[in-house]
């Protein structure tokens, strides 16, 4: 896995994103996969409820913006820093994720850190 296969899974998980198309959302994910979204709590396990999860919190379409940067790839894990900033109520976010490939493309495991930067 290289930086390029990461950048073609976050590409695609932003189109995801402003869909909220159940099929984009579980196409990014192994049957089997975990998403972590805050520390120290379970994850969603299994497409399923990964689809479920997203869904339940899913941000507006066209609400937002998302820019991010590759900063590492080890193996099959790539880490990635990312700033999101949503327009409506206007707020910005910090995001560190690590991101588990499988050969296929499909995420087997994600991890979620997100920092709201301080409101001025």
């Amino acid at each position: 896995m290289d930086r390029a296969d990461v950048s073609r899974w976050i590409d695609r998980y932003v189109k995801a994103w402003s869909t909220n198309d159940p099929k984009d959302i579980g196409d990014l994910f192994t049957d089997d996969a975990a998403y972590y979204t805050a520390p120290y709590q379970e994850p969603w396990r299994g497409r399923d409820a990964i689809v479920k999860g997203w869904l339940a919190r899913g941000d507006d379409q066209g609400d937002w913006d998302f820019s991010y940067d590759v900063l590492a790839v080890a193996g099959d894990v790539g880490f990635v820093q990312g700033l999101t900033t949503y327009r409506t109520p206007p707020h910005v976010y910090s995001n560190l994720w690590v991101i588990r490939l499988q050969a296929d493309g499909r995420c087997s495991e994600f991890t979620e850190w997100w920092m709201a930067h301080k409101k001025s």
